[in-house]
């Protein structure tokens, strides 16, 4: 079936309106591009000041080509663009490339020629890509509607493209191109989003997900706009097998700031999307060598592979290093067992290593026959998935054909890692084994790429996704808002959350009664949907030893949030039983402005700010996905029985965290964040405790 992006990314007719004759400036590169690699077909220069251009018969204007062209390239500047749209669109022109600059990364006067570009598309219908674009190329079709040298300059392309490109940047675009090129990875489109006026980077995706010459996908983000969309696109290229690697912008402060100032974007909270990558079994890089290098070994994704690793090496020093290199990028080096370390002891010398990694030392020069028998073992013992064989030069060309014939007749991946100028690289990559050149680069791209392996059969969050019980509300009636604490307490009570005993007084005696059934020591709070940071209102009193105490602190409490906030409304003074012992932790939930509902799971109390030891995960979450959460934070065993205290009641605080995230689910739309700190973890079989808790409305519900 027809895509709507189809006459944009794979036309049959273009139209190159502000055509020149000259390859050096952006009217004539693409229709040299397009000539010179024999793009088959239609191809319509428009600029009245030529007669031909590059050959080609030019036409003075719009109205005076024929009908039936696809795509429309616009080699105009900012002011003219919109009016020129119309006039394609009224010739039947279905898509348009929009290159000029000066739209909304210029300042107001560029928004307003945004707004009416955006207007323009939204009625009329029109498949309209940048502006502030590149333009893109289809290399299967030599369809190039990019002004770029690089197509001239990386090397040529001559088997059939299977790896995407998709950027929020033509320069990025442009480098990641060149850097995979020299790795001879073989692209099918090449796309540059722009400002994203009316086309987002997530459309572009949902089309690449089902596009029939895309197996690997690169990305480069620096802001999604529709997170959603971008949710069910990156959730169905994993349904379709076809690795997602991205490269997300705005790690720092200052990183932020060059993406707004580039694209008027803002870059959104960067740990929100690290979770929504890792959720979404996307496979996330930090620079072009190792996206370029992830596009490469992706190609080898259908061989049998996962994070348990053997590694062969000629050299001790060098497998030590990988050894390393590996588990500290979370891969594992397990221990051969002893049948298989048998088998390599009979070919390699007793200060040879073998129990992994396995060091089979210079002597595999002197029996090369060896090498098969190895390989062999490695390549089919339930121990491992993956082998790394570190050789460099002449010693992996001794070896070729060994790897090659291990391949062939395993579906194990082997990796083949060569710092000399081995004569067999190809050879090796055209029988399904990778060649990496650089130790450092071989596990930056194997760690992310084997993880992404493990998780490939498993989409637990998808399936979450689809079950409607988490996201009712199990006939709760809605939380009016703005709310207090208690409100906010007993609504996540209702969800399953448990609470801690605790009465409302609205005077200092009725506060000591309250105090006194519940038993001291207690803790008094101001109540009030106003004053929703208690603290920094003078607000909270805790420790209370006896009813002195308490109605002095029931009359500083009124009195300090009489002066930090004189309009608030009081509902008076929440009197709770002190909570002892147990693990304090913070589960807390934002409204994403991309992704939605998003958790917030850890060390809690007045050490959150501090330690910053935390966990994120998309809405929803069940038991299984809150228990990997808390295995996640560096606090862990603190409530895992550390130094022999007693272990935290864990289940009971999964039970919470699934309960927290089924009732903020329940809140989406109507509240900006949802807060429980601390939520007690008592010790095993005593269950959890909200102490204290916080929902913040969003503007409107106020």
């Amino acid at each position: 079936m027809a895509h709507r992006l189809d006459p944009l990314l794979n036309p049959r007719s273009i139209a190159i309106i502000g055509a020149s004759d000259n390859p050096g400036r952006i009217g004539g590169m693409p229709i040299d591009l397009l000539t010179r690699f024999g793009y088959a077909g239609a191809i319509h220069p428009v600029n009245p000041k030529y007669a031909t251009v590059f050959g080609l018969p030019c036409h003075a204007s719009v109205e005076a080509l024929p009908d039936g062209i696809d795509l429309a390239v616009l080699a105009i500047g900012a002011a003219e663009v919109t009016p020129m749209l119309e006039r394609c669109h009224a010739r039947g022109i279905r898509a348009a490339i929009v290159y000029a600059a000066g739209f909304a990364e210029a300042g107001a006067e560029g928004a307003a020629l945004q707004a009416v570009l955006e207007d323009f598309a939204q009625r009329s219908g029109m498949v309209v890509a940048g502006p502030n674009c590149m333009g893109f190329a289809n290399l299967n079709q030599n369809a190039y509607t990019a002004f770029a040298s690089v197509f001239k300059t990386a090397p040529q392309q001559q088997e059939r493209g299977t790896v995407s490109l998709l950027t929020q940047s033509g320069n990025v675009c442009a480098a990641v191109f060149a850097i995979a090129r020299e790795l001879g990875v073989p692209f099918s489109h090449f796309i540059n989003t722009g400002n994203e006026a009316s086309l987002d980077f997530a459309e572009y995706l949902e089309y690449l997900a089902q596009d029939a010459d895309t197996d690997v996908i690169l990305g480069y983000i620096e802001e999604l706009r529709d997170g959603q969309r971008f949710i069910q696109a990156a959730s169905a290229c994993a349904a379709a097998d076809k690795p997602l690697i991205l490269f997300k912008a705005g790690e720092t402060e200052k990183g932020r700031e060059a993406v707004r100032s580039h694209t008027s974007a803002l870059a959104g909270n960067q740990q929100i999307y690290r979770a929504a990558f890792a959720q979404l079994n996307v496979i996330e890089c930090q620079d072009f060598a190792q996206m370029a290098h992830l596009a490469e070994l992706a190609r080898y994704r259908q061989r049998s592979a996962g994070k348990r690793v053997a590694i062969v090496s000629i050299s001790g020093a060098v497998g030590a290093i990988l050894a390393d290199k590996c588990i500290g990028r979370g891969l594992e080096v397990p221990t051969l067992p002893a049948a298989i370390q048998d088998t390599l002891r009979a070919g390699i010398p007793d200060y040879g290593m073998v129990s992994n990694p396995v060091d089979v030392t210079g002597n595999v020069v002197n029996d090369p026959g060896f090498v098969r028998t190895a390989l062999a073992a490695l390549a089919t013992t339930d121990a491992v998935d993956t082998v790394i064989v570190y050789a460099p030069g002449y010693l992996l060309d001794r070896m070729a054909d060994d790897l090659v014939a291990t391949a062939a007749a395993h579906a194990r991946l082997i990796v083949a890692v060569d710092t000399g100028r081995a004569t067999c690289r190809d050879k090796l990559r055209r029988h399904g084994v990778p060649v990496m050149t650089d130790i450092g680069m071989t596990v930056e791209t194997l760690a992310p790429f084997l993880q992404w392996h493990d998780r490939r059969r498993r989409q637990p969050w998808q399936a979450l996704q689809g079950r409607d019980t988490l996201r009712a509300s199990n006939g709760v009636p809605a939380l009016p808002l703005p709310c207090n604490e208690l409100d906010a307490r007993n609504y996540l009570s209702a969800h399953g959350v448990p609470g801690i005993a605790e009465r409302i007084a609205t005077s200092a005696e009725a506060a000591v009664d309250a105090a006194t059934a519940l038993g001291f020591p207690v803790a008094l709070k101001i109540l009030s949907a106003d004053v929703p940071h208690k603290t920094e209102a003078g607000g909270v009193r805790l420790r209370l030893a006896d009813a002195d105490a308490v109605r002095t602190a029931y009359g500083e409490i009124l009195a300090s949030v009489a002066r930090h906030a004189p309009d608030a409304r009081i509902d008076g003074v929440l009197v709770q039983a002190m909570a002892a012992g147990g693990v304090e932790l913070i589960v807390g939930a934002v409204d994403d402005p991309v992704f939605g509902p998003a958790l917030t799971v850890g060390l809690g109390g007045v050490l959150t700010e501090l330690y910053r030891d935390v966990s994120h995960r998309l809405l929803p979450v069940d038991e299984t996905v809150a228990h990997a959460m808390l295995r996640e934070l560096k606090a862990f065993p603190l409530l895992d029985g550390f130094r022999n205290a007693p272990p935290g009641d864990v289940p009971a605080a999964c039970q919470a965290i699934a309960a927290f995230s089924q009732a903020v689910l329940g809140l989406r739309g109507t509240a900006r964040e949802v807060e429980i700190n601390p939520l007690l973890v008592r010790p095993l079989d005593h269950g959890v405790a909200m102490l204290d808790a916080l929902v913040v409305p969003h503007e409107g519900h106020a």
